[in-house]
């Protein structure tokens, strides 16, 4: 299929579930979904702080979730970190197809210690991140924490969902690891059916 990403390759779908695959001259990413899953997670990006955010994101949501990526990795992590993100994003938009019969609103806060970060999402198709998360110092691992805000504000644009998460804390690798588990618990139930409801859930009849 072609997106605003360029050529995503659909390389298997099933019920609410989605591989997909994107290669550019800069990275190679492929990632598979299932949103009923258990929590099955395997993640190799080559960073090691992103794999081990995106797996708490797989786990704490409920999401079995693998990612394959590759990139320029000896120029800097931003094409790596963007282009999964991206690529992650779009596995939930085609996941949840057109969205019908979920709850599309979730919210969740989660503790780590002394970090604490709420996370309030609408995954109804608009496009959109507000994201407050202090960090005090440049990385944590080989991940740049500049990078963290920009893989969320690039998984809202292309999962379609309205995402505010905001935190605090002390320590930057508890409060990056307690926004993504606030952010899965979220999505959990946004992207959860809702037994009372038959179509889209926007009074408009359609979402986006």
């Amino acid at each position: 299929m072609t997106t605003s990403l360029g050529s995503l390759e659909v390389v298997d779908r099933g019920d609410r579930r989605v591989s997909l695959r994107r290669r550019t001259r800069e990275t190679d990413v492929a990632v598979s979904l299932a949103l009923d899953g258990s929590g099955s997670c395997a993640v190799s990006t080559g960073i090691g702080f992103y794999d081990h955010l995106l797996t708490a994101l797989g786990h704490h949501g409920l999401f079995d979730l693998t990612i394959e990526a590759t990139g320029d990795l000896d120029v800097d992590e931003h094409h790596t970190v963007e282009d999964v993100a991206l690529v992650l994003g779009a596995a939930f938009a085609e996941a949840l197809g057109d969205r019908a019969g979920i709850a599309r609103f979730g919210e969740a806060t989660v503790p780590m210690d002394e970090s604490l970060a709420t996370c309030v999402l609408d995954i109804g198709g608009r496009p959109y991140a507000v994201v407050g998360l202090p960090f005090r110092g440049l990385t944590v691992g080989a991940l740049p924490v500049q990078l963290i805000e920009h893989a969320l504000e690039s998984f809202a644009r292309t999962s379609g969902a309205t995402l505010h998460l905001r935190g605090t804390g002390r320590n930057d690798h508890h409060l990056a690891e307690a926004a993504f588990k606030a952010l899965a618990r979220a999505l959990r139930v946004a992207c959860e059916g809702d037994p009372r409801r038959a179509g889209v859930p926007s009074t408009k009849g359609s979402l986006g």
